[in-house]
């Protein structure tokens, strides 16, 4: 149960090691990066702290040491706070769990962690199944000899989850399946119109999984038949993969790639409500593109949602009613903890946002270029998520780095085996990181 008690804890001395050091939890030796930065890419505005929070105090809540984290987003709400970690974790076991990114596919599935176990799945729709402890592989399924003919339609994109002893697994086949989590025995598949690359989300014996044309469907966990469906918009570009639907009380909140926000009742599929987070003013080409491509979340009665296009948004869960919004290009998942809201823009910079009102408390601004002399090879940041008092983002130039969530100081960096496109996830006090290169690590 996470406790959302607030309580302070001073930046100094929480820091990470570089790497080559004996424990990246240690003190840093890197330099600080100053709180505020200016923005050089894509906003038509820089982005500021607000001088009126000067005197605020970030505080958050206690870590809870999260057992699981069975679904895209550490849950069905997407809402994991602050969650636990060692206080010095090393590198306990990495695992090659097979094919990785490529110029065909793409490693776009998240692990998630159930009963001991990490699910993964590869480049080429390999399911995989390893204990936590020590990383031995359980079992193996691969997707496309399912599916005969198929192999070269459908080979990345989807997402796993696991609730009450069974794996979902959503696939670029357009098919949804359902797998005995101990075995990898298949119970059950389910055929949808078109592909999909959002991970699955479940929640009271109901399978909610959106698909590349903007259909969302509500199957049964039980033998995967439709309850009820939803067509939405189909857009001609949007980008690479897809945001898992957040249920909480009663309701789901879908993204869909045009940039609009649903509230539909889990057990009719009424829509309650719905939003739009494209802003008004946009020039900027890349910009142009209105998906939503990180996950909603649901916490304490109102939803978080960024988008692509442009806007950020605090909105009543029940009526829809929006508390306010900020203008922030974002491809990455809000990370809400307790009165504090982290978010990840497309400039790579890291924000802190008080949750009441959406003003900005600080901002840092990550590295942009692996030579930033020459201004090359563009860095991807990916996260964050709030772990063990680090914001810990992972990046296209191999790198995992941790940040205060109190100042926004970088602390320390560690070196993965390969490029990071996907933000880490963490269970029963482990971190795990996969790589690019389809490396599975393992901190703890």
């Amino acid at each position: 149960m996470k406790r959302l008690t607030a309580y302070s804890v001073a930046a100094i001395g929480l820091t990470l090691m570089l790497s080559g050091c004996e424990s990246w939890f240690g003190e840093s030796e890197a330099d600080p990066l100053p709180g505020d930065r200016i923005s050089v890419l894509l906003h038509e505005r820089n982005i500021n702290s607000d001088p009126d929070l000067a005197g605020l105090e970030v505080t958050l809540p206690r870590p809870w040491r999260n057992p699981e984290w069975p679904q895209a987003g550490g849950g069905s709400n997407h809402a994991m706070h602050h969650v636990e970690v060692a206080a010095a974790p090393k590198e306990a076991w990495s695992r090659d769990i097979g094919e990785g990114a490529s110029d065909e596919a793409r490693l776009l599935v998240t692990p998630i962690v159930a009963d001991g176990v990490i699910y993964v799945m590869d480049a080429e729709s390999v399911v995989t199944a390893y204990r936590t402890d020590d990383g031995k592989e359980l079992w193996e399924v691969e997707i496309a000899e399912l599916f005969p003919g198929e192999e070269d339609d459908g080979l990345f994109g989807g997402g796993l989850a696991v609730e009450e002893g069974r794996l979902y697994v959503t696939t670029g086949f357009a098919q949804v399946l359902a797998f005995d989590a101990k075995t990898g025995a298949e119970i059950w598949r389910s055929p949808t119109p078109t592909p999909m690359r959002a991970a699955p989300t479940v929640r009271g014996g109901r399978v909610f999984v959106m698909t590349v044309e903007n259909e969302l469907f509500a199957l049964s966990a039980a033998d995967g038949s439709v309850l009820w469906s939803y067509i939405g918009n189909p857009q001609a570009t949007s980008l690479l993969g897809a945001a898992a639907p957040a249920v909480d009380g009663g309701l789901v909140v879908a993204a869909f790639s045009s940039g609009d926000l649903f509230a539909f009742r889990v057990d009719t599929g009424s829509i309650v409500w719905n939003d739009s987070l494209r802003a008004v003013r946009r020039t900027e080409s890349i910009a142009n593109l209105a998906d939503i491509r990180g996950l909603p979340v649901i916490d304490r009665g109102r939803v978080y949602a960024a988008g692509h296009g442009g806007v950020v948004a605090a909105i009543d869960l029940r009526s829809g009613r929006r508390f306010w919004q900020a203008e922030f290009v974002s491809a990455q998942t809000p990370w809400v903890a307790g009165e504090f809201i982290y978010l990840l823009t497309v400039e790579n910079e890291l924000l802190c946002i008080t949750a009441r009102d959406g003003r900005v408390k600080w901002v840092s601004q990550l590295p942009l270029w692996e030579d930033p002399e020459d201004r090359k090879d563009r860095i991807f940041w990916t996260g964050p998520v709030l772990a063990g008092d680090r914001l810990l983002v992972s990046g296209s130039d191999g790198e995992a780095l941790a940040v205060s969530p109190y100042t926004g100081q970088m602390l320390g960096r560690q070196s993965m085996p390969d490029s990071v496109s996907l933000p880490p996830i963490v269970a029963d006090g482990s971190i795990y990181f996969l790589t690019d290169d389809a490396e599975l690590v393992s901190y703890r």
